[in-house]
């Protein structure tokens, strides 16, 4: 967990601060190891010095230049070999270099890389065994180390990769549901429009001829007139039972499933801990009492859970969350806590950002409450409702 959560914290940080950083933590080691050389073998001086600042200096730039940059490192490091310094750490920078190639690039270019880095180890390798007593280890050995760290870029570009490729497919998961949402809608309205224009347009009509028929016959044919306003009540009866029928579908069409309700959040955290490309773990802490709430307010307070674990899911590196519903006399308090890395928000929000949190602002003050909330020092992320228990009036 403590090594997710620094990872986390270290993709927030600028690439030239990252690489900085990289460069500072690979200079110290290399730079101890550099200082010290093995017995009987040459000590540190000018080259290797030199060849230590300009493997540092060219892995300050490995995002830029990657390739050049395993070039200027791997000649350093091949440099120490032949000139008789001896170490286990001096080939960090150029292991580092390795790493940036395949990550950043893609398999081809991995491949061709470590390749020629293989044979170069190799070759090394067999040089300096000739001139002393092979200190770098044996040449086969020589040539697999390059493959390591390739090895390991390679695994995690091909995990980005696949993450993207997973997000990307919910998003077009998301905006096909969103279309065939609006397209149902579009045709639920099109028969809509067609069952009202049914009753009022043929119905009212012919309601309004035969009550002008009975106006013209009221004074001469009472009888037809007495007809013509039977036959009035008949069709106005008719279009108030198609009205009513027409109506109670829409109804029904909002209201098939029951409002959700606060004993349904065991149900709620356990589908979204079982997210496995969010990978969250929530705990639930729930106590309202043995007293009733009302039908609105517990609705509220599931939705607004639901949308704030929905953005820790989505949008945040968190690997834990907690979830509190609490009572006391006169209110209901949601709490929802993460634990992601922290993110300093931008001085102005984008427009198409923040409709989730809007969303359960709008929701809380429908029913008379409130909602704040905003990063946690240290790292992490709140969102907190305070909602009344018996609801709004309204």
């Amino acid at each position: 967990m403590t090594f997710d959560r620094l990872a986390a914290r270290a993709r927030t940080l600028p690439p030239i601060v990252a690489d900085l950083l990289v460069v500072a933590v690979v200079g110290v080691l290399t730079t101890a190891d550099a200082a010290v050389n093995e017995p009987g073998y040459r000590q540190a001086d000018a080259l290797t010095w030199a060849l230590l600042v300009v493997s540092l200096a060219a892995l300050a730039c490995r995002r830029r230049w990657p390739v050049p940059v395993v070039c200027v490192t791997g000649a350093a490091c091949a440099g120490w070999a032949l000139h008789g310094h001896i170490g286990e750490l001096l080939n960090l920078p150029v292991i580092v270099a390795l790493y940036t190639v395949a990550v950043l690039g893609d398999r081809r270019r991995t491949l061709w890389t470590g390749v020629i880095a293989a044979t170069v180890s190799g070759a090394v390798a067999l040089k300096v065994g000739r001139d002393v007593v092979n200190p770098q280890g044996l040449p086969v050995l020589e040539m697999v180390w390059p493959l390591v760290p390739l090895l390991l870029g390679e695994v995690v570009r091909t995990r980005r990769e696949l993450l993207a490729e997973y997000a990307a497919r919910a998003v077009r998961a998301e905006e096909d549901r969103e279309r065939e949402a609006a397209r149902r809608v579009r045709r639920e309205r099109a028969r809509v429009a067609r069952e009202i224009h049914d009753i009022l347009a043929h119905t009212v009509s012919a309601m309004t001829v035969q009550a002008g028929v009975a106006l013209d016959a009221l004074d001469t044919a009472p009888e037809v007139s007495r007809q013509a306003m039977t036959q009035v009540r008949a069709s106005g009866k008719e279009a108030v039972r198609e009205l009513r029928a027409t109506l109670s579908v829409l109804r029904a069409a909002q209201s098939t499933a029951p409002a959700p309700r606060l004993d349904q959040l065991d149900e709620l955290v356990a589908g979204v801990a079982g997210v496995e490309a969010g990978g969250v773990r929530v705990s639930l802490r729930r106590d309202t009492g043995d007293a009733a709430l009302s039908a609105v307010v517990e609705a509220t307070a599931y939705r607004i859970v639901q949308e704030a674990l929905t953005n820790v899911v989505k949008h945040s590196a968190a690997r834990h969350a907690a979830v509190s519903v609490t009572r006391d006399a006169t209110r209901l308090t949601v709490e929802v806590v993460d634990d992601g890395p922290p993110v300093r928000p931008p001085a102005v929000p984008p427009a198409d950002r923040g409709f989730g949190l809007i969303g359960m602002r709008e929701r809380a003050v429908a029913v008379g409450g409130g909602v704040t909330y905003g990063p946690v020092p240290g790292g992490g992320f709140r969102v907190r409702a305070e909602l009344p228990t018996e609801g709004a009036a309204s």
